[in-house]
């Protein structure tokens, strides 16, 4: 539901407001559920989700568009790939949370590992330190 619907559809002409009406009907959401677990147990990935359209875009306020860099190639994909990839993801990335495989310090791009979350870990640690009398300091620095 977090998708925008104003992008624009790929090959399927399918956009994020389609795909929304969609899953809202139980049945319907139910294939797709079966599409992404057929994916799943054979390990293939369709052809027709590999498909992609490709779209150049000009920059915008350039005096002259004589040369490549100043458009912008874009890739569309089918949404409903799109879909049924983050589906994936998101199963593959809980299963390996809970079997452990990721190591505690690779936490970029994981779900529950934001930033907020990570503020939300450091106040209890530092609040668990305090009810044990202990004192408490904190080393923050960015690596660009």
């Amino acid at each position: 539901m977090k998708c925008n619907n104003t992008l624009t559809p790929g090959p399927d002409k399918l956009s994020w407001r389609h795909i929304k009406k969609i899953a809202q009907n139980d049945v319907c959401l139910q294939n797709i559920i079966n599409i992404a677990d057929a994916c799943i147990d054979l390990g293939h990935w369709p052809s027709h989700f590999k498909m992609s359209l490709s779209i150049i875009i000009p920059k915008p306020n350039k005096v002259l568009y004589d040369s490549t860099k100043t458009f912008r190639p874009i890739v569309l994909l089918n949404t409903l790939g799109k879909l049924i990839k983050k589906v994936i993801s998101n199963r593959l990335q809980f299963q390996s949370i809970l079997k452990d495989l990721i190591h505690p310090c690779q936490l970029d791009g994981l779900k529950q590992c934001s930033t907020m979350d990570m503020g939300v870990v450091l106040t209890y640690i530092i609040c668990t330190g305090w009810v044990k009398s202990l004192l408490t300091s904190t080393l923050a620095f960015d690596i660009a």
